[in-house]
């Protein structure tokens, strides 16, 4: 279990990171926007080649992530079949409606007992 714990830490990890590098480039591909010198390794496109490539790092790990931790969590539950049967030597249980039917009304010109609680207060 510890395994799957620490497997669920790194991957919250990496979808954090992931989130992050998603969140921090341009729609235009400009990357960080981030001045600097042109030639230099964080320039605008510099900074957009080194968050394409951690997006495309990140997004494969995050998948791999969780792959292995749906293996871990197969071989370490417990349910190792599936029951398709059902137990029918079990009865079952009584309808507490039945038999129940609505009171008529006496045709003496007696109201008939009321079950309503509601009835009563306002009466």
């Amino acid at each position: 279990m510890s395994v799957f714990l620490f497997l669920t830490v790194v991957q919250a990890l990496v979808a954090a990171a992931l989130v992050g590098v998603i969140l921090m480039q341009r729609s235009e591909g400009g990357g960080l926007g981030v001045g600097g010198s042109p030639n230099g390794m964080m320039s605008a496109r510099g900074a957009a080649d080194f968050l394409t490539r951690a997006t495309k790092w990140l997004a494969i790990s995050f998948v791999l992530l969780s792959i292995v931790m749906a293996a871990v969590a197969v071989k370490t539950s417990s349910v190792g079949e599936i029951t398709s049967t059902i137990d029918r030597t079990v009865a079952p249980a009584p309808d507490p409606l039945a038999g129940q039917a609505d009171a008529v009304p006496a045709a003496s010109g007696a109201p008939a007992p009321s079950n309503d609680p509601l009835k009563g207060a306002t009466e």
